[in-house]
């Protein structure tokens, strides 16, 4: 997969089930999305850093509507905003892997890289799924 501008890696890595997030070398900042030069500190040295595909809700909506794109997620199918433990607190977007749960704000969940097919382009994509290994919302606060 051809990378896209300031973001490409984050979409090979994606491609190759892993999820990379962006950290400017001057002053360790997570940048989301993806930059050429650090908003924080003025920086042109960005890299890129393996993180847990693991956070918690922070917002979701329920979709009726398939959109066209295939999935094999059946209609109605719940898109997650996730807070990321190990990138500073970036979010990413996604889809809940059932969409019979009731998902709630702050629960955690980890995800998985996918690679669906859209009109014969690779369409790249975090599924995630409750994270039973780890503490419930609320616990441990």
């Amino acid at each position: 997969m051809k990378g896209i501008g300031a973001d490409g890696e984050y979409w090979a890595a994606l491609a190759q089930g892993k999820l990379k997030m962006q950290r400017c070398d001057g002053c360790g900042h997570w940048n989301w999305p993806a930059v050429w030069r650090c908003g924080e500190c003025g920086s042109w040295e960005q890299s890129w850093h393996e993180v847990e595909p693991r956070g918690r809700i922070y917002s979701w909506t329920r979709s009726w509507y398939d959109f066209g794109a295939p999935r094999d997620l059946p209609v109605p199918y719940v898109s997650v905003v996730v807070e990321l433990d190990g990138a500073g607190g970036k979010r990413l977007l996604g889809t809940l892997d059932t969409s019979d749960l009731e998902p709630a704000i702050g629960q955690r969940v980890s995800a998985r890289p996918r690679a669906d097919e859209f009109e014969g382009e690779p369409l790249l994509s975090l599924r995630w799924s409750p994270d039973h290994s780890t503490l419930a919302v609320g616990e441990g606060r």
